[in-house]
């Protein structure tokens, strides 16, 4: 048994259809169609798939940052031996500022993320109904 050709997985499909002459049906103009919204669908995973390994390393990044930072806060405190003075609650909400802004970050990287996978997939769709349009104007002549 012969095996699937992996750059065209719609080969022997085509090869069944074209078998089978149907009157007003364009087999290859349908079938790259097909190709073209498959190729649309792997851009958008890419994509996806690019934002969330960002996203990762964003927050390994943040997550090294804080670490560093109360590593430093600890070792400060310790030094001195005394308690916790204004210093410390300012540096405290320095850290929190910090984590909310990183977070903002984050949602935005996020959005931007999913906004141009949105954007591959609906360009596909606008070429689907162009690519209907022609098809069924063809038919008419």
């Amino acid at each position: 048994m012969d095996r699937p050709d992996a750059a065209n997985p719609f080969g022997d499909f085509t090869k069944m259809l074209e078998q089978f002459k149907l009157p007003g049906f364009d087999v290859p103009a349908i079938m790259e169609a097909r190709r073209k919204d498959m190729e649309a669908l792997v851009q958008a995973n890419q994509t996806a798939f690019q934002g969330m390994q960002s996203l990762a390393q964003k927050q390994a990044d943040m997550l090294r940052t804080t670490l560093t930072e109360l590593q430093s806060l600890t070792g400060q405190l310790s030094a001195g031996g005394a308690a916790p003075s204004t210093k410390t609650a300012e540096l405290i909400q320095q850290s929190l500022h910090k984590s909310l802004a990183d977070m903002q970050q984050l949602a935005q990287a996020a959005y931007q993320t999913q906004a141009e996978s949105y954007a591959v997939i609906a360009k596909r769709v606008e070429e689907n109904v162009q690519e209907l349009k022609s098809l069924l104007q063809q038919q008419k002549k």
